[in-house]
């Protein structure tokens, strides 16, 4: 498994990270294994793992804690809170440590930052920003970010204005997410921040790949097009963007070990490539 360092962190991690919602959120079953799915990871070379509370309300953290007990050491665990407050933020994160089963994270980050926003309250010391560099202080995480794929103004306001580590946000080849690619990215980069794409499949469970089905753009995250491409493609464009990480959520082993195939066998896209991509999906 290809390694990068994430940014200004400095710390390596696996080029393909495992996302928190799809397979990783429903909760157990006979046809289901969750833990299995991120046991798996591990044993292939997938470092990240990615998560938050407000997946399945917190069924997402509590399956990863099943493996995470045992194997802490081995993940750079990122994490979310969804709360703006700093009083709100510090409950949240320990109820996640709970679910998660660890007395720590890698990174810590707002999750879901939307136009509604107003990323100058979260430095006030009532701010979840606050919170954040507390927390760290206290070493309860090492790292912060920002996350977000609704409103790329509002993400570019917010990477300005405070010192975030990273910034996790939406990265595929439509035209929808163009600022996203023209306009946050660079403003990310210039700040030596690790960059983590995620919808890189379009989201609404992968509807840019062949095979998968259409969602008609029901929510804001879902980018599919009248042209389906293969996945391959899709995970070869983000990581032949100026980033560290691909999160990608996956329904079983078999996705899992497809997704890792390519990114250690494929080259990621050249300019030329990508531009060519963008074309087709449109």
């Amino acid at each position: 498994m290809p390694r990068h360092v994430l940014g200004k962190t400095g710390v390596e991690v696996s080029a393909l990270a495992l996302g928190g919602v799809i397979g990783m959120q429903l909760p157990p079953s006979e046809k289901h294994d969750p833990a299995a799915i991120a046991e798996t990871a591990l044993n292939l070379g997938i470092t990240y793992f990615d998560t938050a509370p407000g997946y399945n309300k917190g069924q997402s953290e509590t399956n990863y804690g099943q493996v995470l007990a045992r194997r802490r050491r081995e993940v750079f665990l990122a994490c979310k809170t969804g709360d703006r407050s700093y009083d709100g933020t510090m409950r949240s994160v320990e109820e996640s440590l709970k679910r998660l089963r660890t007395d720590h994270l890698d990174l810590l980050q707002i999750h879901g930052v939307t136009a509604k926003d107003d990323p100058s309250a979260w430095g006030k010391p009532t701010g979840v920003v606050t919170a954040l560099q507390k927390l760290r202080e206290q070493k309860v995480t090492r790292f912060i970010g920002v996350t977000g794929h609704d409103d790329a103004g509002m993400l570019r306001r917010a990477v300005e204005m405070y010192e975030f580590d990273t910034l996790l946000t939406t990265l595929n080849p439509t035209s929808h997410r163009r600022p996203f690619r023209e306009d946050l990215l660079p403003a990310a980069n210039r700040k030596q921040m690790g960059v983590i794409a995620m919808k890189v499949m379009g989201g609404g469970n992968g509807c840019l790949a062949i095979g998968n089905p259409f969602q008609q753009r029901l929510l804001p995250y879902h980018d599919e097009t009248s042209h389906q491409v293969p996945a391959a493609a899709l995970i070869r464009y983000a990581l032949g963007l100026p980033i560290s990480v691909a999160v990608i959520g996956v329904d079983s082993i078999d996705e899992l070990k497809a997704n890792i195939t390519v990114v250690k066998e494929a080259k990621p896209m050249t300019v030329a490539e990508q531009q060519e991509l963008e074309k087709i999906v449109g």
